[in-house]
C-alpha cells in the first residue's frame, strides 16, 4: 500500500556537530596531480593549464590547495611538477599551499594600477615551463562546451598560448578531465574529501535549522540571515534569503525589509562542499496562507515530497542518471511545477560541478560521487515554491568501511540520519547513500510551525 505524503508532527533529532574539521593531507594533492598527469597523457597533452579567479577557483584549489584572493591565478602542470602564476597579493599565499609549486610573478593578474615591474612576459613564462612551438596544451577554465576550441579563459591568455605553440600546436578545452559527470577527477571523491564535505554540510544545515526554528515575523531579512551563523568558511555562493515579493526571484541577497506573516520565504546557505536550501510560507497553518492557495500542501508540497522521496530511494551505485530524471518527469512533469533544471547534480568546492541527470542519460552513478538534492519547482504562481536541497554521497562497501573507521563521529551522524529518514520520513535509502545534512529531507512548509514536516509514515 502506498502512503501519501502528508504533514505530520516530526521530531527532528540533534544529530551532533563535528568536534573538528577534517584536513586534506598533502599527499592527497600529490595523488591528484599524478592522476591528472595520467589523464593528460592519455589525451595527448604535453601540459595542462588551469585558470582560476575568485568566482571559479575550485579546479585549481582541488589540485593544489591554493585559491586566489583578489586576483586571478593560473597553474601549469607537466612532467616537471606544478607551477603557479600569481600577482602581487597572492605570491606569498601561494608559497604556503600544501603543494610545492614553482612561483612566477605575473603582475597582469594584480589589481589595476598596482606595480607591474617584476614580471616576465606571459610568453617568456610559458616557454620556461615547457610550452613551445608544437606543444599540445589542455586548458581548464570552468566549463566544457563540447567544442574543444571553445575556451573560457581570458582571450589574452588563450591568444598568447596559441601564439607560442604556433600552427603546429594544439590548444584545446580540457575542463572535462576534471568535471566530466561520469569520471572526471573532481566527481569521484576520496574519503578525506567526503569527510570534509560532511563537515561543511553540518555547518550549513545547522544554520538553516536555526533559521527554521527561530524565525519570527517582523525580523528584517538581514536579522534573519544572522541565524545561519556563518563561521567564516569560504562561501560557494552568496547568502540568499528573501521574503515577500522579492522571494520569487530566489537568488537575491537579504535586505532591510521586515518579514511579515503570510510572506513566502526562501533561504540558501552554501560553503565549500555543501549547500542547504528551504522554502515555504511564514505562517503557522494553511489558514494563514494568502487567498486562493489554502491547498498549498496538497497541490504542491505533497507531490513534490513524494517525488523527492522516490528520487532518494532510486539512488545507488550503478543507477543511471536517466532514471532519476524520469522519476521527476513522471511525478512533476505538469507545467504547474515548473521543473526545468537538472533534478540533482554533483557538488564539490563549487556548488554545481556537473550533472549526470538529464533525459535518457546513460551515465552510471559511481562510488565517491557527491550530490546535491536540487529539485526546484518554479511555479510562477501564488503557490510560490517548496524546496529540499541537501548534500549526499555514494559509497560502496569498501569506501563505507574506510569512512566509518577513519571518521567514526561523522559516520555515526550518517547512520542516525539514515535511521531518521527511514523511521520518521518513510524514505528508506540504499546502503550506498550517505546523507550529510543535519536536516535530511526535513521539509516544514509552514515556517512558523517548524515541528510540522512532510512525511510518508
Amino acid at each position: 500500500m502506498t502512503v501519501a505524503a502528508h504533514l505530520s508532527p516530526v521530531d527532528l533529532p540533534d544529530f551532533g556537530m563535528p568536534s573538528q574539521a577534517p584536513e586534506l593531507p598533502a599527499e592527497l594533492y600529490a595523488s591528484r596531480l599524478h592522476r591528472l598527469d595520467g589523464l593528460a597523457a592519455e589525451r595527448g597533452f604535453d601540459r595542462v593549464v588551469v585558470y582560476a579567479d575568485r568566482e571559479h577557483s575550485a579546479n585549481l584549489s582541488y589540485l593544489t590547495g591554493f585559491d586566489p584572493r583578489f586576483e586571478e591565478a593560473m597553474g601549469i602542470f607537466g612532467p616537471e611538477g606544478p607551477a603557479i602564476l600569481v600577482g602581487n597579493e597572492c605570491y606569498g599565499m601561494a608559497g604556503a599551499a600544501p603543494v610545492t609549486m614553482r612561483r612566477h610573478y605575473f603582475q597582469d593578474f594584480s589589481l589595476p594600477s598596482q606595480p607591474r615591474d617584476r614580471s616576465q612576459s606571459l610568453a617568456e613564462i610559458l616557454r620556461s615551463e615547457g610550452i613551445e612551438r608544437g606543444s599540445s596544451v589542455g586548458l581548464i577554465g570552468w566549463k566544457d562546451y563540447g567544442d574543444p576550441t571553445a575556451i573560457d579563459l581570458p582571450s589574452y591568455i588563450v591568444d598568447q598560448i596559441r601564439s607560442v605553440t604556433g600552427p603546429s600546436g594544439v590548444v584545446a578545452n580540457a575542463t572535462n578531465l576534471l568535471i566530466n559527470p561520469a569520471d572526471g577527477l573532481r566527481v569521484i571523491n576520496e574519503v578525506e574529501q567526503l569527510a570534509a564535505f560532511e563537515y561543511a554540510a553540518c555547518q550549513t544545515s545547522a544554520g538553516v535549522r536555526r533559521l527554521l526554528f527561530e524565525l519570527k515575523p517582523d525580523m528584517t531579512e538581514q536579522e534573519a540571515v544572522r541565524l545561519l551563523g556563518w563561521n567564516g568558511m569560504p562561501l560557494s555562493c552568496h547568502l540568499m534569503l528573501t521574503a515577500g515579493p522579492r522571494a520569487n526571484l530566489g537568488l537575491l541577497s537579504p535586505g532591510h525589509r521586515r518579514i511579515a506573516r503570510g510572506d513566502p520565504l526562501t533561504v540558501a546557505f552554501g560553503v565549500w562542499g555543501a549547500l542547504n536550501c528551504r522554502a515555504g510560507f511564514v505562517v503557522e497553518s494553511a489558514h494563514e496562507l494568502p487567498a486562493g492557495i489554502s491547498d498549498y500542501v496538497e497541490r504542491l508540497v505533497a507531490p513534490y515530497f513524494s517525488a523527492v522521496a522516490e528520487w532518494y530511494r532510486a539512488l545507488r551505485i550503478g543507477q543511471v542518471g536517466g532514471v532519476l530524471q524520469e522519476i521527476i518527469d513522471r511525478r512533476l512533469g505538469d507545467p504547474f511545477f515548473g521543473i526545468f533544471l537538472n533534478p540533482g547534480h554533483q557538488l564539490h568546492l563549487d556548488e554545481w560541478v556537473n550533472s549526470p541527470v538529464w533525459p535518457d542519460s546513460p551515465v552510471e552513478l559511481r562510488s565517491g560521487m557527491a550530490f546535491q538534492t536540487d529539485i526546484i519547482p518554479a511555479t510562477g504562481t501564488p503557490y510560490f515554491t517548496t524546496n529540499i536541497e541537501d548534500g549526499i554521497a555514494l559509497a560502496d562497501t569498501d569506501l563505507r568501511h574506510l569512512f566509518a573507521t577513519s571518521y567514526p563521529e561523522a559516520w555515526q551522524r550518517i547512520v542516525r540520519r539514515r535511521e531518521f529518514m527511514r523511521e520518521s520520513l518513510g524514505i528508506d535509502l540504499h546502503p550506498d547513500v550517505l546523507p550529510f545534512s543535519n536536516i535530511p529531507a526535513y521539509l516544514p512548509p509552514f515556517l512558523l510551525s517548524p515541528q510540522q514536516a512532510m512525511s510518508l509514515v
